[in-house]
């Protein structure tokens, strides 16, 4: 049996493994379908974290992180998680995609957020076709050609200015008149030259043909509609909440959710289930920056190794 089953291996997942195992925990495994380092690994840009003043992809900065994380115990297993229960014998079941059930006293789950989809028709059927929600991922396909983007919050705009430095030209897409980004990642967009701001507009399709995305149908608020040109638009309107492994049989959730899906925590991480915690962005109220995934996951293994010792 595990001491601890950690599920997710980014910022969070990591930083719980490092923290548990170098507290003294001996079996902390942490499961991670692919390699470690979450969705950050897909920003263009990261500038922010403390510590670090060069700036530096997301892949680049997560870089180090396992091999450190890894030093004192923590393994990898790059499984998927199906679901988590626990039995009245207050011993948890991780449940794997292969059907395995893995034993552990305590779990932290750490499983993040994923990219929305925005709904828009089109948006499905060319989909990794002149459709995509990572710049960082596609942006290569578009050197010096026009692309749109779509969306208004930090995301958006820092991948259309990582675009902005590929491309000919970016036209940024957003329903309203302001950002809800940082200020100054929006005084550098409306600086950018390369950057058309179009403002007050919804997407209203995605068209294309058997080669993949030719063009994005435009609307104002004003019902003013205009034709984008352009084979590729990259999609940034928000993120889902991965709860999934915590939902149980009879449809209902292994801990208390907010209205969102999000893991009710208190500041200790620990969710309503007695030896289950949730760090990252798949916690309530999260700010989904890495140092503060980072913190989640200290606080949360912190816990985890004060619960097994109890």
């Amino acid at each position: 049996m595990l001491d601890l089953a950690i599920i997710g291996g980014g910022p969070a997942g990591l930083t719980a493994g490092l923290y548990a195992t170098r507290g003294g925990l001996k079996d902390v495994v942490m499961f991670e379908k692919g390699m470690p380092g979450g969705q950050i690994t897909s920003s263009s840009e990261i500038e922010n974290y403390p510590g670090i003043p060069e700036v530096m992809s997301g892949m680049d900065m997560m870089d180090k992180w396992p091999k450190q994380c890894m030093r004192f115990g923590l393994k990898h297993r790059m499984d998927e998680v199906s679901r988590i229960s626990k039995r009245d014998d207050g011993v948890f079941e991780v449940l794997l995609l292969g059907g395995e059930v893995v034993e552990a006293k305590s779990v932290i789950v750490c499983t993040g957020s994923t990219p929305r989809r925005s709904g828009v028709k089109g948006e499905s059927l060319f989909f990794g076709r002149g459709v995509s929600t990572c710049a960082t991922c596609d942006g290569f396909f578009y050197k010096d050609k026009e692309v749109a983007v779509l969306g208004g919050g930090d995301t958006a705009l820092e991948e259309a200015l990582y675009l902005a430095n590929i491309c000919s030209k970016v036209y940024l897409i957003h329903r309203r008149d302001e950002f809800r980004a940082s200020p100054v990642t929006v005084e550098k967009v409306k600086k950018n030259q390369k950057i058309e701001l179009v403002l007050n507009s919804v997407v209203d399709e995605i068209v294309g043909d058997n080669a993949g995305v030719n063009g994005v149908f435009v609307e104002d608020k004003h019902g003013n509609k205009r034709d984008l040109k352009v084979p590729g638009i990259f999609v940034f309107v928000g993120m889902n909440v991965n709860n999934e492994v915590l939902m149980q049989e009879d449809g209902k959730p292994l801990c208390e959710l907010s209205e969102n899906g999000n893991v009710v925590v208190d500041l200790k991480m620990k969710t309503s289930l007695k030896g289950l915690f949730a760090a990252g962005d798949l916690r309530v109220d999260a700010s989904k920056q890495v140092v503060c995934a980072a913190g989640d996951g200290a606080t949360a293994g912190i816990q985890a190794l004060e619960y097994v010792n109890e």
